[in-house]
């Protein structure tokens, strides 16, 4: 499998040439990552904007509201056009403007409003006691209804965001429509998955610009990409008979189910018969009645057995939506049979992935399958019978994970621990635009709308045009999840600046991840200056020899570097692994800072927030073991702080892209032109810092027979060494901020963990 760390982990494999160095993190493959570039509308460099006016008087003296206030925010959102100016070339995060717009940067709503140029009309299919085999009459009934497509011109004309999207998936469809038909790749163990979501990805793109045209050029280019899919093009596809789609590796069979379904189902009315029962015959044959039989076929079905995670909710949505799609067309019965299985599977286990603080229970970036596949299973249920079965109320908590996509991306990409996953393709963040508009969460929606993945046909019809305002107006600085499967805290300098401070660190338990998680409690991010000091190293090769037998101790997953307690940003003793039975505790605290509605945010002097674990059952041949981390100084300094007492060796471990010139107990790195200065303050007797690669240590235990460790280059290790003993080992990081001098850093006190408060490194 192909290594695409350096897209979602923040850590990139080779240091760039010039400018801040910044890991990136694309949601789209390298290997369309060009062609993407070249039709987004100038998305990498600039975007549809226009200059924000710095005046109060923008503002109406006073709020109108109904009708009135939401003719008033169409107009300023028209005015305004994107708020962001550009997206970051490497980060591909969008880049605001420093200024104040008092009219369009307000608290996040929804100005509901029957205009129709406005707003979405209402869906007029309305049953009194909606089923899941009951489906509306009309067509398409997959996410998108027939009532949105007729109302979705009028509404691109009058939201720069849908004018934007819908621009970018006519250039992004239009470069598919001149490549040839994806051509299949059995990926070792991750089999053909890349194969069925960049099929996926394309008949959306064509399907989409095809009822926006009514040009049948965009029908015959999808059939051909699906006739293709299903070995009757003009290059041969994966192995005859029903294993075609890959049934082993079900996600595979789930996403070419989803394509299909998408095909037949947005196209409809413009096939043939013959055409549309091909692709139905198609459908049934390698997709549904594998995936009936998968319920009962531990080997093909295991995901559907008590897994709260991706797997389960992406194989329910493929079924789900390939069910729906054919209903009262075939008369087998076999959509009504997957629908009996599909929605309480789902019910039982999908919508559990979501932990009670929201966070996704695998990784950050396991979250993008997982929710991409429950939104579009619940919007076409919703969309197709009526209804949500519960999908989206069972789970008291499934409103927040919103929140945990928000917190966990920081200015240097996600805070992407463990296990980032496969190409994302037809996989985006926009489910959180879905869960903006059903949790009432304006904040998502305005969030998501300004990310480099929103523009594709599903942001088309889950965006909510009514919405106003600026996501970061009131947001706070800082959010801590408590769940003890994930517990982790997210700080920040600011929402909008590029530049912003911002520190992670998590400390969970170490089962329970469905084996994508690292040994990893006390492990850190930092970024700062526009690029990240601390990163991940995110996934190991997938198709490595036992990679994911399991998460108990002796599991082979763990002598690869990459998921070993020495590849992660947290401390070794006697350079062994942490101890999977791990259970922390944890404590945090915040001054509760919310950023206001300009994006040139200045911190107060006295806001802070910190974040303390007690990680002593992490490891063996340690008494007691507390982390913390916390923000310094208006949030310009970070301090990271180790008690420790240990009867084995003890080596703190930060992974970085950095060039670093160690000076004593001190080190400076350096990124392109910019700098950061960390210096362990206090130091103990016999502590040296050092510098090494990324890589396993000589006297490891050995890899599995024939396996090979994935190399790292460009990853420098910063280790600080202490000989066993009782300290509190205090590491100070110091961005070297523009304008500010030597003298404007703070030296904390010393102050135990255990005694740590909001105040405790007040300057004395």
């Amino acid at each position: 499998m192909a290594d695409y760390a350096n897209e979602s982990s923040g850590l990139t494999t080779s240091r760039p040439k010039s400018r801040s160095n910044k890991w990136i993190w694309i949601g789209v493959p390298v290997a369309i990552a060009v062609i993407l570039a070249a039709v987004l509308g100038g998305v990498l460099g600039s975007r549809a904007h226009n200059k924000h006016k710095n005046s109060s008087a923008d503002a109406a003296s006073v709020s109108p509201s109904g009708e009135a206030a939401a003719s008033q925010a169409a107009s300023i959102k028209e005015a305004v056009g994107l708020f962001p100016t550009a997206t970051d070339s490497q980060y591909l995060l969008p880049l605001y403007p420093s200024t104040t717009n008092t009219a369009a940067f307000t608290t996040p709503t929804f100005h509901e409003s029957s205009n129709s140029a406005l707003a979405w009309p209402k869906d007029p299919f309305q049953p009194a006691k909606p089923a899941p085999t009951s489906a509306r009459s009309d067509r398409p009934r997959l996410i998108a209804p027939s009532y949105k497509w007729d109302a979705l011109p009028q509404l691109i004309k009058n939201d720069p965001y849908l004018k934007f999207w819908n621009d970018t998936i006519f250039g992004n469809a239009t470069q598919y429509y001149g490549l040839d038909p994806v051509k299949y790749f059995m990926d070792g163990s991750s089999g053909i998955l890349d194969n069925a979501r960049e099929i996926k990805m394309r008949i959306k793109a064509f399907a989409y610009v095809y009822r926006m045209t009514n040009d049948t050029k965009w029908v015959d280019r999808a059939f051909v990409e699906l006739q293709n899919a299903v070995g009757n093009g003009t290059q041969s596809f994966g192995v005859d008979g029903q294993d075609k789609w890959n049934p082993t590796h079900f996600l595979d069979t789930a996403e070419f189910t989803a394509a299909f379904a998408i095909a037949y189902d947005w196209l409809y009315d413009a096939w043939t018969a013959e055409q549309r029962d091909q692709i139905m015959t198609s459908m049934k044959f390698y997709g549904l009645e594998t995936g009936l039989n998968a319920y009962s076929n531990s080997s093909t079905g295991w995901w559907a057995n008590n897994i709260e995670g991706n797997w389960n909710c992406v194989c329910n949505s493929g079924l789900t939506m390939g069910a729906l799609a054919i209903l009262g067309d075939d008369d087998s019965g076999l959509a009504e049979q997957i629908l009996a299985k599909t929605i309480p599977n789902a019910l039982s286990n999908c919508i559990w992935a979501v932990s009670s603080d929201g966070t996704w229970a695998e990784t950050a970036n396991y979250w993008y399958f997982g929710t991409t596949g429950l939104a579009e299973m619940t919007s076409s249920l919703m969309t197709a019978t009526g209804s949500d079965y519960g999908l989206l109320t069972n789970n008291p908590n499934l409103n927040k994970t919103g929140l945990y996509h928000m917190y966990v991306t920081g200015p240097g990409s996600l805070f992407a621990y463990g296990d980032h996953g496969p190409n994302k393709f037809s996989t985006t963040a926009n489910a959180i635009l879905f869960w903006g508009d059903v949790f009432d969460a304006p904040e998502y929606v305005l969030f998501q709308r300004d990310q480099h993945d929103a523009p594709e046909p599903w942001s088309m019809f889950w965006y909510d045009p009514t919405v106003a305002g600026a996501f970061w107006d009131g947001m706070p600085l800082d959010h801590f999840f408590d769940n003890s499967t994930d517990q982790w805290g997210s700080m920040r300098s600011s929402w909008t600046d590029e530049n912003a401070l911002y520190v992670a660190m998590k400390a969970g338990t170490l089962q329970g991840h469905q084996t994508h998680n690292d040994l990893d409690d006390g492990d850190f991010v930092i970024d700062a200056l526009g690029t990240r000091w601390a990163g991940e190293l995110g996934s190991g090769d997938y198709n490595s020899p036992g990679y994911f037998d399991s998460d108990d101790q002796n599991s082979p997953r763990w002598l690869y570097y990459r998921k070993r307690t020495e590849g992660q940003n947290t401390i070794l003793i006697n350079k062994q692994n942490q101890i999977v039975t791990a259970h922390p505790t944890v404590k945090f605290d915040s001054s509760e800072t919310t950023q206001g509605s300009s994006t040139v945010f200045d911190v107060p002097n006295d806001s802070t927030a910190y974040f303390t674990a007690d990680i002593s059952s992490a490891y063996d041949n340690v008494t007691s073991f507390k982390r913390g981390i916390r923000m310094l100084n208006g949030r310009k300094q970070v301090l990271l702080q180790d008690d420790i007492d240990a009867q084995g060796d003890i080596m703190w471990r930060m992974h970085t892209n950095a060039t670093v010139q160690i000076s004593g107990t001190s080190a400076t790195l350096t990124i392109g032109d910019k700098k950061l200065q960390m210096t362990i303050l206090n130091p103990p007797d016999g502590v040296t810092i050092t510098q090494g690669p990324a890589q396993r240590f000589d006297d490891d235990p050995p890899l599995p027979s024939g396996a090979t460790d994935q190399p790292n280059p460009g990853v420098t290790v910063v280790m600080i060494n202490l000989p066993a003993g009782q300290y509190s080992l205090q590491v100070l990081f110091n961005p070297q901020w523009d304008g500010m001098s030597a003298s404007d850093f703070v030296t904390p006190p010393s102050v135990p963990i255990d005694n740590w408060s909001l105040t405790s490194h007040d300057s004395q």
